[in-house]
């Protein structure tokens, strides 16, 4: 019946339905507009996004100068035997404002070193000393065979490894906002008996920029 308290409710729940839907809002899809293109950069140039830290053109240039001056070295790169090195970022330390991952430093400068030297340095692979032991381990037990090379006595010792320090000087204009950071690396190959340093790099720069960027 129409005045049946059941047609009443029927006719509220529909009334509101009819206003939900009437308000409801349309959606369409969001169509994202091309992005910038991606672009290979050569790492020895200054990139379009720099800043006042230590980047990829620095440390490029850095390692390169380095090498020149290893391979000029008597010591290092003369010698009747070649000298065992060890170059890592064991003792390679940032004590600058700069944020950096110092294996890129080091990493690059052993390889290039590597092929650089065509012998006249043999790199021991400190960093993978346990790797080395645990394939000796299964090999004396009897787990695998000896494979191709022959066995050796122990593991190479170094004669020369790598230390050094990065650091830096800030400074800020408080009326320009200008930013400027002096930076400070230091290479040294140290002598692994007696402690002597037996050759000493240097590079510096010094950077300055209205904002810095952020480094990751």
């Amino acid at each position: 019946m129409a005045g049946s308290p059941h047609w009443s409710r029927w006719f509220v729940t529909a009334a509101i339905a009819l206003a939900l839907t009437g308000c409801a809002t349309t959606t369409y899809p969001v169509v994202n507009a091309p992005g910038t293109p991606t672009t290979y950069q050569d790492p020895g140039t200054r990139g379009p996004v720099s800043g006042i830290g230590i980047e990829a053109n620095d440390i490029v240039s850095m390692t390169d100068r380095m090498i020149r001056d290893m391979l000029t070295s008597s010591i290092l790169a003369g010698a009747g035997t070649p000298p065992r090195v060890i170059i890592d970022a064991e003792y390679f330390v940032n004590e600058s404002s700069s944020r950096l991952n110092k294996n890129s430093i080091t990493d690059r400068l052993r390889v290039s070193l590597t092929r650089s030297s065509q012998g006249r340095m043999v790199f021991v692979g400190r960093q993978y000393a346990d790797m080395v032991a645990k394939e000796r381990e299964v090999k004396r037990q009897g787990a695998t065979d000896a494979g191709t090379n022959p066995l050796a006595k122990a593991q190479l010792g170094g004669d020369f490894r790598l230390g050094g320090r990065i650091t830096s000087l800030d400074a800020r204009s408080p009326g320009t906002g200008q930013m400027s950071r002096y930076n400070q690396i230091i290479f040294e190959m140290v002598d692994l008996e007696t402690s002597q340093i037996v050759w000493s790099g240097i590079y510096e720069f010094l950077k300055t920029a209205q904002d810095d960027v952020i480094y990751r």
